[in-house]
């Protein structure tokens, strides 16, 4: 590979607003990838992708570089050198990669590989944590899957088409994809592209949204005609799926606390041929008692430390804290506690998170069920997804019903 100039820079410029900056990698990487109109797929490819690599290796090839936050350009020029050696580039003679010592920055990669923190990229704090609750050998196991680049599912819309009709309306436009067993409405990009560009997507056939997450819409076992609350809806992927799981009968109302994000799950269910969500703001506790005992279904899609999507979201590792996990506990309780409310009789509650955590997952479901809010819900069934299990985010899903 020989690497040019002006992308080089493009992912220097975007490293010092994740690193210095606090900027969210994501939305660097999207504004990096509009400098230039000249790029093609494959600079867009190598700028997207090596930004993330260095930030999900940033512990790693920072302790390589000897280099300490907050990093200077010179640092960052030093940080990228490691990536590069590590990945055999031939290095340029440009002046920022003058005296790069590809030797020992070698030799340094084969010690620090034995020490975990270093070798995975974790915070001291974080890694002990899930140490503690998952075990050293699972823990192991999951930090290295986590670590893994996250293949690009997407989940064909079904209330407008088929899944072989989908993957024959891709393949002509050179995206190939393939069927993943036990997921039934998801596919698997055979490479990354630029999807979104796609007739299929601008004509709402498909949603990106990763495998582990599509099991949610089946484990709350909806039905056309039901009654159906997401209460943390966000932009509304869930929602999506479980108006595709209804027939686009019954109602789902979409709950959240941030307005902005429910207007982008309407323009998202226009482009679905989705009608029977309707869009509700938590501006003020009379949103939840209005719905008290009223619906069939609730999924609790709660807040939390975002520790199974890691793959997708490097950066997370870094900006998480010890007090946010702590708090977001207490968040999560009280969440169950007010929102089961909604719940009648009969009806069914799907509490989940994109933790791998039990002090989020198992925990929070056997406190709620101990609790004064909790006494009148049964445990069905639970479902614990790891990344290195399943090859998909981790995630957590359990199913309660109210007597």
């Amino acid at each position: 590979m020989r690497l040019h100039r002006n992308l080089v820079f493009a992912v220097i410029d975007g490293l010092n607003l994740i690193f210095n900056e606090n900027k969210y990698a994501d939305k660097v990487v999207e504004q990096l990838l509009k400098r230039d109109k000249r790029w093609g797929s494959r600079d867009r490819g190598f700028v997207a992708e090596t930004t993330y690599d260095i930030v999900r290796w940033k512990r790693l090839y920072a302790e390589i570089a000897e280099v300490k936050e907050p990093f200077t350009r010179e640092n960052l020029w030093r940080i990228f050198a490691v990536w590069a050696v590590l990945k055999g580039i031939k290095l340029p003679d440009w002046k920022q990669l003058e005296g790069t010592p590809s030797r020992k920055i070698k030799g340094r990669f084969d010690e620090l590989s034995k020490i975990r923190k270093f070798k995975e990229s974790i915070p001291d704090w974080l890694d002990a944590v899930g140490e503690k609750e998952l075990g050293k050998a699972v823990w192991s196991k999951e930090l290295h899957a986590l670590n893994e680049q996250a293949d690009v599912i997407i989940r064909v819309n079904t209330l407008k088409t088929t899944k072989a009709t989908l993957q024959d309306l891709l393949m002509e436009e050179e995206i190939e994809t393939l069927t993943i067993k036990g997921y039934p409405d998801a596919l698997q990009l055979k490479e990354r592209g630029n999807i979104f560009k796609t007739e299929a997507f601008k004509n709402g056939l498909f949603e990106v949204q990763d495998a582990s997450s599509q099991l949610v819409a089946d484990f709350l076992d909806v039905q056309p005609g039901m009654r159906v609350a997401d209460t943390c809806a966000g932009a509304g992927g869930k929602s999506l799926h479980l108006a595709a799981k209804m027939d686009n009968k019954g109602q789902i109302i979409a709950l959240d606390i941030y307005g902005n994000k429910l207007k982008e799950l309407k323009r998202r269910a226009r482009r679905n041929n989705v009608h029977n969500i309707e869009t509700r703001e938590i501006d003020s506790t009379k949103v939840i008692k209005k719905l008290h005992n009223a619906m069939d279904r609730v999924l609790i899609d709660a807040p939390c430390s975002g520790l199974g999507v890691l793959r997708r979201n490097p950066d997370a590792k870094w900006k998480l804290q010890p007090e946010f996990i702590e708090n977001i506990k207490n968040t999560q309780q009280q969440i169950l506690t007010d929102y089961s409310k909604m719940v009648k009789s009969g009806g069914k509650l799907v509490y989940a998170t994109c933790s791998i955590l039990p002090s989020e997952n198992q925990d929070q479901v056997n406190t709620f069920l101990k609790s004064e809010g909790g006494k009148d819900f049964k445990l069905i069934k639970d479902k614990k997804v790891l990344a290195s299990e399943s090859g998909f985010d981790g995630f957590y899903m359990a199913l309660l019903e109210k007597k």
